[in-house]
């Protein structure tokens, strides 16, 4: 006797990825009246949750809105507690099918649909939108010593560096916003920075300060430099003037991250070229490589990760559903 048991029936579409961009797919999707999920293997916007605890958003509220919803901020320039609440009624409003803490293992095709293997069970769609963000794998240093406890990637409080030696390495916004309220907050702060001098796109509010602060010699900041060794309790820097050893408790590398290009690759995603990773796209529908497999936002920059921001790919959900209407999946 033949099991009668049928087989769930396929979604329209899985959206890897519950950051900005994949809510704005989901949306799109939900307009559309697709069958979707989307597979998170976090929180909601999980790279924004990992943020400090105190950043400020250099884009305004209005240009991060999505979902035909406005995003109220007390200023101009929303933080990211704001941000939070903010996506929070997005999934609210809208009623956006998430599956949380659930992480994309494997994904195979099978006949005419994907086969998505995640932590907890077996999907099957017809289409895929992967839309993993940049926040997950630091850059690193890769120096000696890097493995230890006492090196960052990720900023959360300035709390624990009260009273302490802290060398942040790098010149950009996340490094000076590190430099500056650890200062505030009482820790003795070195920077380390490749450049002759501080990255000219930080923000307009915070470049200003960390340079009087260098100035003044309240933050001690070695240009041209790099960090050659961390040990337990001092770090050896590569000066113009040769290698120097200072005094140190914490390493802050706020060296910026990258794509989970790994990721992308296990799925069968291809790239343009080896040295920025630039996914294989269709720039009219953002197909990749595999048939109904679609990259959006901020991983189809590869390694130019400050070219795209949330407001500048919130179009790509609208892209991607469009392109598959038009296919009849």
């Amino acid at each position: 006797m033949k099991n009668s048991k049928k087989e769930p029936k396929p979604y329209d579409l899985i959206i890897i990825g519950a950051g900005p961009t994949g809510l704005v797919c989901a949306i799109a999707a939900a307009k559309a009246g697709l069958r979707y999920v989307v597979i998170e293997k976090g929180v909601l916007v999980n790279s924004i949750y990992n943020f400090p605890v105190n950043m400020t958003f250099f884009s305004t509220s209005q240009v991060l809105e999505i979902g035909e919803t406005p995003f109220v901020a007390h200023s101009d320039k929303p933080t990211r507690k704001e941000a939070l609440e903010y996506y929070r009624r997005i999934v609210e409003k809208w009623d956006l099918n998430i599956q949380y803490y659930e992480k994309v293992e494997n994904m195979r095709s099978d006949d005419e649909n994907y086969v998505i293997q995640t932590s907890k069970k077996e999907y099957m769609t017809k289409s895929v939108v992967v839309s993993t963000g940049y926040y997950d794998i630091p850059r690193l240093l890769n120096v000696e010593g890097e493995d230890l406890p006492k090196v960052k990637h990720y900023y959360d409080d300035p709390h624990p560096y009260v009273g302490q030696n802290i060398l942040v390495v790098g010149a950009a916004n996340s490094a000076c916003d590190v430099a500056l309220e650890t200062y505030y907050k009482g820790a003795n702060v070195t920077m380390a920075i490749r450049e002759s001098e501080i990255y000219p796109k930080v923000k307009y509010w915070i470049r200003p300060n960390i340079e009087n602060r260098i100035k003044e010699g309240s933050i001690k900041a070695y240009f041209n430099t790099s960090v050659k060794k961390i040990s337990p309790k001092s770090v050896i820097l590569q000066t113009p003037e040769g290698e120097k050893t200072i005094d140190n408790d914490y390493v802050l590398a706020m060296t910026g991250y990258r794509p989970d290009f790994e990721f992308m690759q296990h799925l069968g995603i291809e790239f343009k070229d080896n040295q920025f990773k630039i996914p294989v796209f269709n720039p009219d529908t953002l197909e990749s490589n595999l048939p109904n497999v679609y990259v959006a936002g901020v991983i189809n920059a590869g390694l130019h990760t400050s070219k795209l921001f949330i407001e500048n790919t919130r179009h790509h959900g609208d892209m991607i559903v469009e392109a598959i209407l038009e296919k009849g999946l």
